[in-house]
C-alpha cells in the first residue's frame, strides 16, 4: 500500500532513518544514523614499523626474530644523498623520447620518486622510480646491509 503523503513513496521508513533521493535515478536511499558515534577531526592510523606485515583487519604484525629489513633502492639512495648520479629512465609509448638519461646531485629519494638537481642551472627533477632502469655513480657508494643496522 502506497502512502501518498510521503515524498519517498513506496514504503514507510523506520524511525530514525533519513530517506534521500538519488538525482536522475528515480531511486531512494535510506540512511540509518549510527547511535552514540562522534568523529572528531581526521583519523590517523597508528604507525607501522617498516617491513611489518599488516593483516586484513589492519593489525601490524612485527617481523619474526632474526629477520632484518631488506635493502631497497630508496634506502641505498638515501645513504648517498649529495652524490652525483646518472639515472637511466625508460618511458614506454612516448613518440618523442623513449629513453632519457638524467645526471645530477641526488637530493632526495622516496618509495616512488627520486629528486636530483643540476648543479649548473639549479633546476630540479622529480623522477618516478616506475620509469627507472638503473643508476650509475662516478665514485664509491655508501652502503650498509641491512639498511639502518650500522653493520
Amino acid at each position: 500500500m502506497l502512502n501518498n503523503k510521503m515524498p519517498w513513496s513506496g514504503f514507510a521508513p523506520h524511525a530514525g532513518t533519513m530517506p534521500m533521493n538519488t538525482p536522475g535515478t528515480g531511486m531512494t536511499t535510506t540512511m540509518m544514523p549510527i547511535p552514540n558515534t562522534v568523529i572528531q577531526g581526521p583519523v590517523t592510523p597508528p604507525p607501522v614499523p617498516s617491513g611489518a606485515a599488516i593483516t586484513p583487519s589492519g593489525v601490524a604484525v612485527p617481523g619474526m626474530p632474526g629477520m632484518q629489513e631488506e635493502s631497497y633502492v630508496e634506502n641505498i639512495l638515501r645513504m648517498n644523498l649529495g652524490k652525483v648520479a646518472t639515472l637511466y629512465m625508460t618511458y614506454e609509448n612516448n613518440s618523442e623520447w623513449n629513453a632519457k638519461i638524467f645526471k645530477g646531485v641526488l637530493e632526495a629519494a622516496g618509495r616512488d620518486h627520486i629528486i636530483i638537481s643540476d648543479p649548473a642551472t639549479g633546476k630540479r627533477f622529480l623522477l618516478l622510480t616506475l620509469n627507472l632502469d638503473y643508476i650509475t655513480f662516478d665514485g664509491p657508494l655508501n652502503y650498509t646491509l641491512p639498511f639502518g643496522s650500522g653493520r
